[in-house]
């Protein structure tokens, strides 16, 4: 069931992040994994700004989810269209967040079901494990690929990187985010 999801603020620094109490939700992905539409998917309104542009996200978007918990949207990777310094100043922005933030209860990776496991994903799975917050993939893009297709992208990734929370999903379809929904919050936010 698609839920209210009201934008917060956005932030750079540690010391703008928003104060609340509940647990936060970080979603991590290349500029053009579908991030955008997956926060949509899971929304009764449309809150992420979905361009035809990869890599426009380059804040840290904070999002009540229904009063339950907070997600956070963190820029994309993999989107070589800009300066070296801007790309440094993200990386610290990210590890930042995702090394000192209390709150967070763990980390969803978007990414293109048509796409390989990358070096730059098993850096996220290994940061998030030596950083010790759970991990679940969220492949997008699902109505791309026949049910088999996805059924075996599901299992390839599961197999190479160990993880058992794999999640199929299409924002055309509308399916797939209740499901991810309902993992993270039985085994995150609960």
């Amino acid at each position: 069931m698609p839920k209210q999801i009201r934008f917060i603020k956005s932030a750079v620094v540690e010391k703008d992040y928003p104060v609340h109490s509940r647990a936060e939700v970080a979603i991590a992905g290349r500029s053009n994994a579908g991030k955008s539409s997956f926060i949509n998917g899971l929304a009764t309104n449309k809150i992420a700004k979905v361009s035809s542009t990869p890599g426009k996200t380059r804040l840290l978007n904070f999002f009540d989810v229904a009063a339950t918990f907070v997600l956070v949207d963190m820029p994309g990777y993999g989107f070589a269209a800009r300066s070296g310094d801007e790309i440094r100043d993200w990386h610290k922005m990210i590890e930042t967040y995702l090394s000192s933030r209390e709150s967070l209860a763990g980390l969803i990776l978007v990414m293109d079901i048509r796409r390989s496991w990358s070096e730059d994903e098993e850096l996220l799975r290994r940061f998030s494990e030596t950083q010790g917050f759970p991990l679940a993939v969220v492949l997008t893009k699902a109505d791309k690929m026949s049910r088999s297709q996805m059924l075996q992208a599901v299992a390839k990734i599961k197999k190479e990187t160990g993880l058992s929370a794999v999640f199929a999903t299409s924002s055309i379809k509308k399916t797939g985010q209740e499901e991810v929904e309902d993992y993270i919050y039985k085994n995150w936010i609960k």
